[in-house]
């Protein structure tokens, strides 16, 4: 069975909340879920993210550090306008970071159906090298297990928000 629904994790670890995706999808990816889902961690792989995503997903859950203004470890779960985002043939590759839109953009602008994405996003409380320390802050890491049960009634509903 072709997987169809796709989790990516999306994140640099060295800084801090920002690795809040990476850590959900290892998370994610130790338990049983249906054929259908595909769990990666992209990191900040742009080109490997726009690469999967050619290969065409009903739906892609994107799991990221997301600043919305809320107290840290706060857990959105954002449906992003894809009319609102421009077809680009240029992912912008950054090799320090992963700017999702942008590789949307790649997609769309090679023809290629991007199907419907969610963001499965927490609110960070420090996004900066915090001088050698390396692992997420207390509120984020406490809101990565409630992330994971919400990414899986987000599976087991396909992605259905009600």
């Amino acid at each position: 069975m072709r997987p169809s629904i796709l989790v990516a994790g999306i994140g640099n670890i060295f800084n801090r909340d920002d690795a809040f995706g990476v850590s959900v999808a290892a998370r994610l990816a130790r338990e049983p879920l249906p054929q259908n889902v595909r769990v990666v961690d992209f990191g900040i792989r742009g080109f490997d993210l726009m690469s999967a995503l050619l290969d065409g997903y009903d739906l892609t859950i994107f799991v990221d550090a997301v600043s919305r203004g809320g107290a840290p470890g706060t857990l959105y779960t954002i449906e992003p306008d894809m009319d609102a985002i421009p077809e680009n043939q240029a992912a912008g590759e950054n090799p320090h970071g992963l700017n999702p839109l942008n590789v949307l953009a790649a997609v769309k602008g090679a023809g290629r159906p991007v199907g419907r994405v969610l963001v499965v996003g927490c609110e960070p409380a420090l996004l900066e090298d915090d001088t050698g320390c390396i692992g997420l802050s207390e509120p984020v890491e406490a809101a990565v297990d409630p992330a994971v049960e919400m990414i899986r009634t987000l599976i087991s509903k396909k992605g259905d928000l009600t």
